[in-house]
């Protein structure tokens, strides 16, 4: 929805009735009409189009019909029957306040200011084809800039043939190298770019088109960082620079602070951020590191990082610093906190894990009179329930005693399957619902992923066989 509804009917079934009006009552009051329709079902998320066909008599002058998340019949069929658009809401009623609030004001996560230059740190040691790979996909994880690292004391000869191919693929491409000659070579090639420059190379940046990346002779010596970019702005020249991050216990909180005292000093100054010498010398998931050292970009303006992906436990380092950049330039355009703008970094945990309380599962349980087996996960463990009992346990080997599949091996392997998604859930604090993977933000690919770390509603593909029935 993108404007706001005057009415809007939700379509349910008859376990789900009672829960969505809790819900609906609990956000009066809204700007907006609501009507709830049993479609006569148990579960309206299993209806097919055909099925709601028959049993919706009339839209009763809605603007929009909002079915539940799981519904996979076709919405563009029923809308061009009845003549009003028919939407999936979320899969879970407990998120439909935060539904209607993000229809309501839609959350725009295609906008950044940083940009990432994303090092391939041993390309002296790939030929041509395996740097073109790297760098494909370093860009569909989010790089703007690919950047050659250059190894010391070891020989680039197709440095040039590099940048050439980088930049017949589209690319910009950036020369990282102590060494200036190696530097020129990269920039007659055709190198946007060149890190990184002393006050003793400064002389580098009249020779050559490309911008300059300036670092201090050594990180604490920010008065050599000032020589240097006062003789590159005397030629005429513009240049980045960068103060250099330094590792936790070897001067990380000090060169913060440079990074502050650089921007309050030259506020128009593009400056560069190297983040791999925190993300890389750390053991601790990167997500939450990332999502910190984008506080500190933000805050102060910086306009380009430098992201590597050499340790195993740094892999998705780019796309974790890309949904940073969205979420943080969203939450400052709009002057809030970064929370509830995108779930990219929510890798282990769920801000809202438990769709349901205990109460509201046993309740719900008390009215199955099938033997279809139900999952849910709340604050009190794993609950298997179905007509023939509920039960709640931490480990689902407690469960298995309560359970009978009459020989299925099909149907035996889809419910371990479950409870192990359910325990991993349970035990991390993530949401779980029964028939989906686990989301684990951009820590992990999924069909629908965005870059906001926001999923599609209602995309997620119905479970492939063996599928959930009767034991």
């Amino acid at each position: 929805m993108t404007e706001a509804p005057g009415h809007v009917l939700l379509l349910t079934g008859e376990l789900a009735e009672p829960r969505l009006r809790r819900v609906l009552a609990a956000l009066e009051p809204l700007e907006f009409r609501t009507t709830v329709v049993n479609l006569g079902i148990k579960v309206a998320a299993l209806a097919t189009t055909e099925i709601i066909l028959r049993r919706l008599a009339s839209t009763e002058g809605a603007d929009r019909v909002l079915l539940p998340g799981r519904f996979r019949g076709d919405l563009d069929r029923l809308s061009a029957h009845f003549g009003v658009p028919f939407e999936r809401g979320p899969d879970e009623l407990e998120d439909l306040p935060q539904h209607f609030q993000r229809q309501a004001a839609p959350l725009d996560l295609s906008r950044y200011h940083t940009k990432i230059f994303a090092e391939i740190v041993e390309a002296p040691l790939l030929d041509v084809p395996a740097i073109l790979e790297r760098a494909a996909r370093f860009k569909a994880d989010g790089a703007d800039v690919i950047d050659l690292g250059g190894l010391p004391d070891h020989p680039f000869p197709h440095l040039e043939d590099a940048v050439t191919a980088l930049r017949d693929a589209g690319h910009t491409v950036s020369v990282d190298s102590l060494e200036p000659r190696e530097l020129l070579r990269g920039a007659s090639a055709g190198a946007s770019y060149l890190l990184s420059l002393t006050e003793a190379t400064a002389w580098v940046a009249s020779e050559t088109d490309a911008v300059s990346v300036v670092i201090p002779t050594t990180p604490s010596d920010l008065p050599s960082l000032y020589r240097a970019l006062e003789a590159i702005g005397a030629e005429g020249r513009g240049c980045i620079a960068d103060p250099i991050l330094e590792p936790i216990h070897y001067g990380f909180t000090d060169s913060l602070l440079r990074y502050r005292e650089v921007r309050t000093r030259f506020p128009e100054l593009e400056i560069l951020m190297g983040i791999g010498n925190v993300t890389e010398l750390t053991d601790a998931d990167t997500a939450g590191m990332n999502a910190l050292l984008m506080g500190v970009v933000s805050e102060l303006r910086i306009d380009h990082v430098l992201a590597v992906q050499v340790s195993p436990h740094c892999r998705r380092t780019i796309r974790e610093f890309d949904a940073a950049r969205r979420q943080f330039f969203a939450a400052r355009e709009a002057g809030a906190l970064p929370r509830n703008v995108g779930a990219g970094l929510l890798c282990l945990r769920d801000r809202k894990p438990f769709a349901s309380t205990p109460e509201q599962v046993a309740d719900l349980a008390a009215r199955i009179r099938d033997p279809n087996y139900r999952i849910e996960v709340t604050e009190r463990g794993i609950h298997l329930y179905n007509r023939d009992g509920h039960h709640v346990a931490g480990d689902p080997f407690a469960l298995f005693p309560h359970i009978d599949t009459r020989g299925d091996a099909g149907h035996a392997f889809y419910l371990g399957a479950e409870l192990a998604r359910a325990q991993i859930a349970w035990q991390l604090g993530k949401r779980y619902a029964q028939d989906n993977e686990l989301r684990w933000g951009v820590a992990v690919d999924a069909p629908d992923e965005d870059p906001s770390g926001f999923h599609a509603v209602g995309t997620t593909k119905p479970p492939t066989k063996p599928e959930r029935r009767k034991p």
